[in-house]
């Protein structure tokens, strides 16, 4: 009679039940190609892509593999795939509980909560609300203090949060957009400040666990945990627990999480704050502040092709119009790998999009080809039109290069006697960076900074005192080479030194350096 009833049973369920059905104009066979082109156009090792819609996970699948290893495991739903950026939409969300609690308000002063808070100017200092952390509108230059979180730091939090008096403002307070990681750190800071744990405790409490996120933690991954995946350039070899060092970056750009992962928080927030049992994450009207256009922004360059009219940031989401429904996305890019997640709350989707890839055009091509069959049902080529525009970039570098870049025929590098080369050894300072070291073994000069594991390369001349600082790891800072400009008193001495990045890498802020020389011995 048992064995009956369970034979029967699932019969008479599947009558009345349907599987979860992708959106209308989007199939399995679409993504599986859109993800297939786009790994071999830009050469991704793996990708895993969740999409929610209509309150279930409606597809999640694993491509390819862990690693650029030949040999690496298959990346599924559940691989940790460091989510870079898009962990800045878990530090908002964790101010929005503290708000939810009546221990925080969006428009307090930062002060009130953080006596010890300070930045360059006094007045700002004074008037610098929870929300300026956020908005990456507080007049800091693109990517300020970004090399005390990446680049090698080993900067600690606490160490971050002292040397942010010293960075510079380069333009007026809530006027022009610059992208910031160190505001974010801030941010981090901040809910330890008012919770009394870390962040890192915080978040994986009251959003990661309360939210019953699989496969997704606050904290790098460490060695027993097997299905992780590596970035473009980085070793597969993960640290003890015994020895881990937490990323003083992580507030920004710290969390660990899988497409299964991921998923589950894409579901909270399109139910409005609540978990799909119904649990409260955080309220709809605290959802609804971080999703609002808090700062206007120009309009990318695809505006006209997806019929873009407006394009505004946050609290950790940019939000648009998208062929005339509303979009919430953010990216993220850390250790060699590009995260994509976005929202088309009108149409109760949301779709996600992990690689192991450093190169955003992957992403892109892949989520705005899904979004657009999501809203219109049809989409323009979106791998071919990232790839033209990689290809163009790459031509345009190249042919720069060749023609007037450090070492080209117009530009080339001279050769300094091992006398010549001795005026600009020394130890230099600077506020926020700390301190700098040129080195000579005969007339090879070298540069390499303090708390940066590995940050050091040789320094080729050019004339006028001008150098380009090539680092030794090609494979992570090759385009973080530097130009490097050594200053002179009136009576000739070397006494100080700018650095600007060759190439566009605005996560390497080396033009907010001013280092001071402060001993001619290194």
């Amino acid at each position: 009679m048992g064995v009956v009833s369970l034979a029967v049973l699932p019969l008479a369920v599947s009558s009345s039940w349907a599987a979860p059905a992708l959106p209308v104009g989007l199939t399995a066979a679409q993504i599986d190609d859109v993800v297939a082109r786009a790994r071999d156009a830009f050469h991704v090792p793996g990708v895993a892509v969740a999409i929610v819609h209509d309150g279930q996970v409606v597809f999640a699948h694993g491509y390819g593999r862990r690693g650029e290893d030949a040999h690496s495991g298959d990346v599924d739903t559940r691989t940790l795939f460091a989510i870079g950026s898009n962990t800045k939409e878990f530090t908002t969300t964790a101010l929005a509980t503290l708000v939810d609690a009546g221990k925080l308000k969006w428009d307090d002063r930062v002060i009130d909560h953080m006596p010890e808070f300070r930045v360059a100017d006094p007045a700002i200092t004074r008037d610098f609300r929870v929300s300026d952390l956020l908005i990456h509108h507080s007049g800091m230059g693109e990517g300020a203090g970004d090399m005390m979180l990446f680049s090698h730091s080993t900067y600690t939090r606490p160490e971050v949060l002292a040397a942010l008096p010293y960075m510079p403002f380069t333009a007026p307070f809530r006027m022009d957009y610059a992208y910031n990681n160190l505001l974010y750190v801030v941010a981090g800071a901040l809910v330890e400040k008012i919770s009394g744990t870390s962040w890192e405790n915080y978040v994986q409490s009251h959003l990661i666990n309360a939210a019953g996120l699989p496969a997704c933690q606050s904290t790098p991954p460490v060695k027993g945990q097997m299905d992780v995946a590596t970035g473009e350039g980085e070793d597969s070899d993960l640290p003890d627990r015994a020895t881990l060092r937490l990323p003083a970056v992580a507030p920004a750009g710290g969390i660990w999480c899988s497409a299964d992962g991921v998923g589950r928080w894409v579901q909270m927030f399109l139910n409005g704050g609540k978990t799909p049992e119904g649990k409260t994450i955080i309220s709809t009207a605290q959802r609804d502040t971080v999703w609002a256009p808090h700062a206007l922004l120009p309009l990318p360059d695809t505006a006209p092709a997806t019929q873009g009219h407006f394009r505004a940031y946050g609290y950790g989401w940019f939000t648009e119009d998208f062929f005339g429904k509303k979009r919430v996305w953010h990216t993220g890019t850390i250790d060699g790998m590009v995260s994509y997640i976005s929202f088309l709350p009108e149409m109760k989707t949301g779709i996600v999009v992990l690689t192991n890839h450093d190169d955003n055009h992957a992403t892109y091509a892949i989520e705005t080809t899904l979004n657009s069959l999501v809203v219109t049902g049809k989409s323009e080529d979106w791998v071919k039109h990232w790839k033209d525009v990689a290809t163009a970039k790459e031509a345009a570098e190249a042919k720069a290069a060749a023609t007037d870049g450090p070492g080209s025929p117009a530009r080339p590098f001279i050769t300094l006697s091992a006398q010549a080369a001795h005026d600009y050894v020394g130890l230099y300072h600077d506020d926020w960076r700390g301190n700098m070291h040129v080195t000579q073994k005969g007339a090879e000069l070298r540069l390499t900074f303090d708390k940066a594991i590995g940050l050091s390369g040789v320094l080729s001349a050019l004339p006028h005192d001008l150098f380009v600082v090539r680092w030794d790891n090609r494979a992570q800072d090759a385009e973080d080479d530097c130009y490097v400009q050594f200053l002179r008193d009136m009576t000739g001495k070397v006494t100080d030194m700018r650095m600007q990045v060759v190439g566009s890498d605005f996560s390497f802020d080396a033009q907010d350096l001013h280092p001071h020389r402060v001993s001619d011995q290194p």
